[in-house]
């Protein structure tokens, strides 16, 4: 399984992008428009952020999931029985901001999200009529009016030798959404599965900024563009004592529009969620 590096300035761009997402549900950006010193300026307050006893004060609201996200109520992939061994702080547009940090995160978002409908742009260009002619509406609209696409900043804290059984940076998951946008970690470790159970490493060069697939998307071309398993892995080196940060931007259609066969994306959204908290762990 090769998930391609693309150069977003090549003439060939669009089509190796799409390329690659049909054959993997992954592909590697480089030469992009997104500043690599915005998201590194990102990782290294937020790493202040999580270190501090300030992000107690924006504790997750259980309605709208806004705000952070400790160690205790991590998420458990479909599946496992395990948390994730992480923290996290959901952002939002319109939703609660630490005070301490300063508004890269939300610029940040902004870039990304428009970086995301040049690339939803290209997949319509060149996908198939025969499945672009089942899209509701263009890719690239299906996200206007949207109030859901979510920044997720992340930090999987040092390995300490005493995780539980089990326990994972980020158990093998697929994403829900339309499409993730993931600029490179600080650290390595993301991994991408293929349809032989093999794992691969995902490249993570400096500035390199991986996109991929999700289930939305996966439903609404039919599996043209699969939803690829993927894992984020406990270092055996060095970079276990080593915060890994991250900052996945995950593109959501609004709710009314159709996925597939009259399913809206708020009704997709909805049976997931339900279906993951059926089988979460209650913490102690």
């Amino acid at each position: 399984m090769q998930v391609d590096v693309v150069d977003f300035q090549a003439a060939d761009a669009p089509q190796a992008f799409t390329e690659s997402l049909h054959n993997t549900g992954f592909a590697v950006l480089v030469n992009h428009p997104l500043p690599p010193s915005l998201v590194q300026g990102i990782y290294d307050e937020w790493l202040d952020f999580f270190n501090t006893e300030v992000k107690y004060a924006y504790r997750y609201d259980e309605d709208n999931q806004n705000g952070y996200f400790g160690p205790d109520v991590s998420e458990t992939a479909k599946g496992n029985t395990v948390r994730d061994i992480k923290e996290f702080f959901h952002v939002y547009p319109w939703g609660r901001y630490p005070s301490t940090v300063s508004d890269a995160a939300l610029r940040y978002a902004e870039q990304a999200t428009e970086i995301a409908r040049t690339l939803l742009s290209w997949v319509e260009a060149n996908t198939p009529s025969s499945v672009s002619a089942n899209f509701s509406r263009p890719l690239n609209q299906m996200l206007d009016g949207s109030t859901r696409t979510l920044l997720r900043v992340l930090r999987y804290p040092p390995l300490t030798g005493h995780e539980p059984a089990g326990a994972v940076r980020a158990a093998a998951h697929e994403d829900i959404n339309l499409l993730t946008v993931l600029p490179a970690s600080n650290e390595s470790g993301l991994q991408v599965q293929d349809i032989a159970g093999v794992w691969h490493d995902v490249p993570c060069d400096y500035g390199s900024m991986a996109v991929n697939c999700g289930d939305m998307l996966a439903l609404a071309s039919g599996g043209y563009y699969p939803s690829t398993t993927h894992r984020v892995l406990n270092p055996t080196d060095d970079s276990a004592k080593r915060s890994r940060l991250s900052v996945p931007l995950f593109l959501h259609p609004a709710d009314d529009v159709i996925l597939a066969e009259g399913r809206t994306a708020f009704e997709f959204l909805h049976e997931r969620i339900a279906e993951l908290r059926s089988q979460d762990i209650k913490p102690s």
